[in-house]
């Protein structure tokens, strides 16, 4: 019996684990994200850094990747940038593998 249970906790820490690095890569995606807004907004520097955290934070409203969506949406719309909701997207797409490859990188160092 000991076999099983240890397989049981052997899954759940798989599942732990899974579920905390999809956390730190959906962070990752965000804060480039919001740095990749950020540039196209004119700020660099601190400014930049602060606003890609005012991103990450953004996540933390609602299940899902859409109120990260609906705040570069409307901070484009404020700031005049001229990006589609598809262009969008396709960044949030687009930094999703590059967040995980950085993101796995830190965990095997």
């Amino acid at each position: 019996m000991s076999t099983f249970n240890d397989r049981e906790r052997a899954q759940e820490a798989k599942y732990a684990l899974d579920q905390e690095t999809q956390f730190k890569v959906q962070n990752c995606r965000n804060k480039l994200l919001g740095l990749w807004a950020a540039d196209l907004m004119g700020m660099t520097g601190d400014d930049a850094e602060a606003y890609a955290k005012t991103v990450v934070l953004a996540d933390l409203e609602e299940v899902g990747e859409e109120d990260v969506f609906r705040k570069i949406r409307a901070d484009f719309d404020t700031a005049g940038v001229d990006r589609t909701d598809a262009r969008i997207r396709e960044q949030m797409a687009e930094l999703t593998p590059v967040a995980r490859e950085q993101i796995l990188k830190d965990i095997k160092s």
